[in-house]
């Protein structure tokens, strides 16, 4: 019998997000970007802090639109700063405008940003086995591989850990525990 999964200290947005995002394989450009938006908050804070503040993200930053943000003004950047329906990091919102830049370099250069991402683990998804939550590693040498690579070409909030998030978060990796219905 499978059972449901559940994160310590989850909520009904969470656990929705874990049912039907988390670990699903995307290739989407636009949502990879949203994901690495939100993973960049999420440096230092709960996920779940993130998720609550997910519908104001999307707001503030048009939708995740790298296209706008990359071309984001000094103004655009205060008024950002003061918005309380974010999360109002002065180094990570000046950090999504060049993550945003940096995006659309890369998908001029490969074609896609989801093209160069999914290079990292062979163009398939890296399934894990863990019997529980705590199981589950913070990094990888493919996560290490992407920030080295991501640091290199300029980009910020890009460490191990961060992208390792963001790899489970697009399904690039799945780590969900045994037992668990999405496994």
């Amino acid at each position: 019998m499978t059972k449901r999964c559940t994160w310590p200290g989850s909520n009904e947005l969470m656990i929705k997000y874990h049912d039907e995002e988390w670990g699903v394989p995307c290739r989407d450009d636009q949502k990879l970007f949203e994901y690495m938006v939100l993973d960049t908050f999420q440096a230092g804070l709960s996920w779940r802090i993130v998720l609550n503040k997910r519908e104001g993200f999307r707001r503030a930053f048009d939708n995740f639109d790298a296209q706008k943000i990359a071309g984001y003004s000094e103004e655009k950047i205060q008024e950002l700063i003061n918005d309380a329906s974010i999360i109002r990091n002065k180094l990570k919102i000046r950090a999504t405008v060049i993550n945003a830049q940096k995006f659309l370099e890369i998908q001029k250069e490969f074609g896609s940003f989801s093209d160069y991402l999914w290079g990292f683990v062979g163009n398939k998804p890296i399934i894990n086995s863990p019997e529980k939550d705590s199981d589950i590693g913070a990094t990888s040498p493919e996560s290490d591989a992407l920030s080295i690579d991501m640091k290199k070409r300029g980009f910020k909030f890009c460490g191990s850990t961060i992208c390792y998030a963001f790899m489970q978060g697009a399904g690039l990796v799945n780590d969900h525990v045994v037992g668990c219905f999405k496994k």
